[in-house]
Parts: C-alpha cells; structure tokens; sequence
C-alpha cells in the first residue's frame, strides 16, 4: 500500500491546498514557476513561449498484412505455328479474364458487401403475392430493409445472495443493422450504449434465430458499435443511401425493436425534419455535456429499444442509425439518427482496429463557468478580461501535455487560433482538425501569466 505522502495529488485536492494556502496568507500569489527563462521573460509582454522537450511519436505503429498478388501464369511453349498461335491467344484471353476475375475479388474483399435486391425486384415480388394490393414505395421501402434489422440483447453477470456471479440475466435491449457478410461472419452496426458493460450480447434476427455475437469496436463519442457474429443462414444486408444528399422532408423510415424483443421489426414512418442538428450530450453522466452529436432529426416514432435501427429512405436504403430521442413530457416527434456517411466512415475503423484513431493529448478537462468567478480571479488569478476557457483538472504521467510543459489548474482558452470556450470544444477541435503525431499550439493561463507551448499529439 501506498503511503499518503506519496501518492498524487488530484485536482480536488490541490484546488484546496492552494487555497488554504493563499487564505492563510492573506495573499493572491500562487506558487511560481521553477523555470528561470519565464521568471525573469514577461514584464512588458503578454505571451511566454515554453519549449517542450522533444519526444518521440506517442502512436504505435501498426503493421498492415497486404494480401499476395496471384501469381502469373508461365508461357506454354510452341509446338507448331497455328496451332501454338491460337493456343496463345486463347491461353492470353483466359489469363486476362482469371486475372480481372481475382483482382475484382481481391479489391472486394475490404468492401461492404451487400447481397440486396433493388426495389423493382422487391415490389415484382410483393404485388405477385398480393395481387388485389397497392403496392406503395414505403412497403416495398419496408419490405426491402426489414431482413437486415435485427434485435441485439445486453446479457449481464448476475450476483446471487451469496456474493457469486451466477448465470446471465438480460440487462438491456436494442436494434442493430446487418451490413456486411463474409464467407463465415455477418456484421452488425449497433449504438455503443446498447451493448456497454455486456457479458455477452445476444443477436435475434427476423427468422428468430438467436445468435452470440462478439463485440468488434465501440465508440462512446459517437455512439456506435460494430459485432461479429457466425454467417448461419444470414442472407440479408442493408444497402446504405447517402445521407449527405438528404432533403428536409424527405421520407424517413424507422425499423427495430422498440420496447424490446417482442416487438421486433416494428416500423413507424415520417419524414427528415432536420439536417445536421447539433444535440449536447453528456456522455460520463455528471451533468456536464461532453460532446456534441451532429445527427439528422426525424419525427418517426423512436422508442426505447429502436436505438441501434435503421432509418431508412423510400428506397429502403439505409440513411441513418436511430440513436437518441427528445422524451420530455411535452415533447413528440423529436427523434435523431446517426448521418449513415458518418456510420460508414466510423465502422470502417470499428471493425479493423476496435476503435476510432484519434489524437492523445493526456489531459482532464473542467469548463471554466464552474469556477465562481472571485475563485477566478482569487485563485487561478486569471485577468478580468478571460471568462470563457477550460481548466486541466489533470495531466497524464507520460502524456504529450506533460512532456509540453503544461500543469494542472492552467486555463486553456486557445487551441491554434481557435478560441476554446468549454470542454466541448476543446474536444471538437482536437478530434476534428487533428490526427495522431499533429503538433497543436496550446494558449493558456497560468498562476496569472499567458504562455504558449506547442504539443506533439
């Protein structure tokens, strides 16, 4: 066990050391820099430069297997003219026609399969079975898309009186979209928080089938998640729109599990009421919004349990992943999806790496309005003139904040030349316009001072 002098101080903790130590003082003066250069830098000047050390890339490299190219054929030999010219062309014909044979399927390999029937087919289909019907867009839309949506169960360790974990208990239900099959697998886009902390997740398809699938990658700050599950008899795959071709008021098709299992493949229809809506989210749960979604808004009926579905257009093509609605008491019809341009993007690299490649910085962040404003100028001595900004409630061991010099109670207020007003941006910044080895200048407060230092992510 550690001793208590030796463990690290967190940000709580060193927020009230200085603080008792400048009450009992009587002073605003925080303990200075041990860095002569900034002692003795700005009196006149309001920008200090700290040179961060240099460092090696924080990223680990990771090694790419390419498949082997097929291998060319050898010339066969002559054994007369005629014969050995024709010969030769019918033998170039079948090398030129086995080779675009293999590099088709070699390039194919890595896409979205997507084993789909085009609407004509579908409705030729429908109105051969139903012959006194009208046929509408939205049956054939529905008709389509609904063997690709399936129901994706939380199954969770359950603890008896005895303090065992004892068998599976379902925790939580949702919906989920197949969208690739392979040769043994299908693969499923489902919202991270439908399958967060399961034990095992559980697949239920349309034919009810009910299958173990094994989780691939998550993202909790878009709220997306890919699973894996054995091929069986899964024939079946959504066909993705493109949804930056959207029109306000276009048709918007929801399909999943609202409520649970027992209402699998469930369909409500409406139209796209908005696009590129931005919703906050506060994602760890401390009341804070840590992010902001951008998603497209519907007012298809969206339940629990749809999380995870398909909103699809009057083609039956996939244009987003319901995700979220609003559920006040006097709230209806406000409901929003993941874009399915961002969907693919995302669950590209869910399903090769496990997770999204975004830069590390190795900070915590606190929005600045939740300091009292005379803490503000008491304690962070920060001038009158700085209101908005993000205060680094901690620095990682071995981070690229601490090998750039920065320390806990600095107050960021830019990122670059891009003003940071709360944690948010700060994030959104930094996972939008920056990639992994990408050095950021970060502008910051503190104990009173302005100082810029550049970071290697």
């Amino acid at each position: 066990m550690r001793n208590d002098d030796d463990r690290r101080e967190n940000f709580d903790e060193k927020y009230r050391r200085r603080t008792h130590a400048l009450d009992e003082h009587d002073t605003v003066q925080f303990e200075k820099i041990d860095d002569d250069d900034l002692k003795d830098d700005v009196k006149d000047e309001h920008v200090d430069e700290r040179e961060a050390p240099s460092h090696d890339d924080f990223r680990e490299e990771h090694e790419v297997q390419k498949e082997d190219a097929p291998k060319p054929r050898t010339k066969r030999e002559k054994s007369s003219f005629l014969p050995g010219l024709l010969a030769g062309i019918i033998g170039a014909i079948l090398v030129v026609s086995l080779y675009h044979f293999l590099s088709n399927d070699s390039n194919n390999a890595d896409e979205v399969v997507n084993n789909t029937k085009d609407t004509a087919e579908v409705r030729q289909e429908i109105e051969s079975k139903h012959e006194d019907k009208l046929i509408t867009d939205t049956i054939v839309a529905v008709e389509k898309a609904k063997p690709a949506v399936v129901s994706v169960i939380n199954l969770q360790s359950q603890t008896n009186l005895f303090g065992n974990e004892s068998s599976l208990a379902e925790a939580g239900t949702g919906s989920g979209v197949i969208y690739k099959t392979d040769d043994e697998y299908a693969y499923v886009i489902t919202n991270n928080h439908v399958i967060d902390k399961a034990t095992e997740v559980q697949v239920n398809t349309l034919e009810d089938d009910s299958i173990e699938a094994e989780i691939l990658g998550t993202d909790i700050w878009t709220d997306l998640a890919v699973l894996r599950m054995p091929k069986g008899n899964i024939t079946d795959v959504i066909e993705f729109g493109d949804s930056d071709k959207l029109l306000v008021g276009e048709e918007a098709i929801a399909i999943g599990s609202p409520l649970g299992d027992m209402f699998s493949g469930s369909v409500s229809r409406g139209i796209v009421s908005a696009l590129d809506r931005r919703v906050p989210v506060d994602i760890d749960g401390n009341g804070t919004d840590d992010w902001e979604a951008a998603v497209l808004q519907t007012d298809a009926a969206i339940n629990p349990g749809n999380s995870g579905g398909a909103l699809v257009n009057s083609k039956g093509e996939l244009i987003g992943i319901n995700s979220m609605k609003i559920g006040l008491e006097n709230v209806e019809g406000i409901g929003f999806a993941i874009p399915s341009n961002d969907v693919k993007a995302i669950v590209s690299e869910l399903e090769t790496g496990g997770e999204v490649d975004r830069p590390f910085i190795g900070v915590g962040l606190l929005d600045l309005y939740l300091i009292s404003t005379s803490d503000q100028r008491n304690y962070l001595k920060l001038p009158s003139n700085v209101k908005q900004g993000v205060v680094l409630s901690s620095i990682e061991p071995g981070s690229p904040a601490e090998y750039a010099g920065l320390e806990e109670l600095a107050v960021v207020t830019k990122l670059d030349d891009t003003e940071v007003n709360n944690a948010m941006e700060f994030r959104q910044y930094l996972y939008g316009n920056k990639k992994s080895g990408d050095t950021i200048t970060v502008t910051y407060y503190l104990d009173g001072r302005q100082y810029e230092t550049d970071v290697q992510l």
